[in-house]
């Protein structure tokens, strides 16, 4: 029979890493180049079969600035902090609504810098950080630092990996 101390000596925290572009402009420039290519390719008709489709060029742009977002993304690494200091954080910022747990305010930004192990932020720096990104990537930065604390699923499920374990005949 295993004891609570072997246990606790194999015992973890949960973590999640989210990867978050910190480069806003090339997402644009990306979404624009995608725009362009999906007009560029509905309107072209070819003079003659030696034409190059205006639309390659804009591809090559394209893959070139994906590539870019790609480098630019910075893996934020989020840790559960421990039931007694979660507790206190929830406590440090109660919402002045009875139907809701927490300040909506204060409390995502003292949650991700209290979680966020990589880089290390505190909430002034979480702060700043929430003055560039979008509220897209604010809201998966939360919710990771959310599902830390609260997520009960032991090993997040892949679609993807079980087709292609299951195309190398491989369990799924």
């Amino acid at each position: 029979m295993v004891s609570i101390s072997d246990i606790l000596k194999q015992a973890r925290p949960r973590e999640r890493t989210v990867p978050v572009c910190i480069r806003g402009d090339l997402v644009g420039e990306a979404e624009r180049l995608a725009a362009e290519l999906a007009r560029t390719s509905g309107d072209w008709e070819p003079a003659d079969l030696t034409e190059t489709h205006p639309g390659r060029e804009l591809a090559a742009k394209l893959k070139a600035v994906r590539e870019q977002i790609r480098a630019a993304e910075v893996p934020f690494l989020l840790r559960y902090i421990g039931d007694r200091a979660y507790s206190d954080l929830l406590a440090a910022h109660p919402s002045e609504k009875d139907e809701e747990l927490f300040n909506s305010d204060t409390f995502p930004r003292a949650l991700i810098a209290a979680s966020c192990v990589d880089p290390v932020m505190t909430e002034e720096q979480v702060a700043e950080l929430f003055e560039v990104i979008n509220e897209g990537q604010i809201k998966q930065l939360f919710d990771a630092a959310w599902d830390v604390h609260h997520s009960s699923d032991v090993v997040p499920f892949s679609l993807a990996a079980s087709a292609l374990l299951a195309g190398l005949g491989g369990e799924s």
